[in-house]
């Protein structure tokens, strides 16, 4: 079992995160998600919602070998997740002027 993700090229990470790990982390979530233990913050599939929050153990799951998320950002933790989420919003009504997160962040 292996789902190939696509990342960000700004990759938002938590601050659990050790981004000098990082490659040995994608490794890992592409090939063995059960063990990963950390959150992943993708772009929204669903045109109503602009992004998801859920475990990397759901990439266990047939569908998102078919459809691999958009990795926006990687978290220790769902509220670490939730903060990273909050950032994000702050950092588009800066930058655009609205929240908009998807076009944000699609490059």
């Amino acid at each position: 079992m292996s789902v190939l993700l696509e990342y960000h090229p700004r990759l938002y990470l938590g601050e659990s995160i050790n981004g000098k790990k990082l490659d040995k982390l994608k490794k890992k979530l592409e090939r063995r998600p059960l063990a990963a233990g950390v959150f992943l913050i993708a772009l929204s599939r669903n045109p109503y919602d602009q992004l998801d929050i859920f475990s990397a153990r759901l990439l266990v799951q047939r569908h998102y070998q078919k459809y691999p998320p958009f990795v926006v950002g990687i978290a220790g933790s769902r509220e670490e997740a939730v903060d990273m989420v909050e950032r994000l919003a702050r950092e588009c009504v800066e930058a655009r002027g609205d929240c908009a997160l998807k076009e944000y962040l699609q490059c």
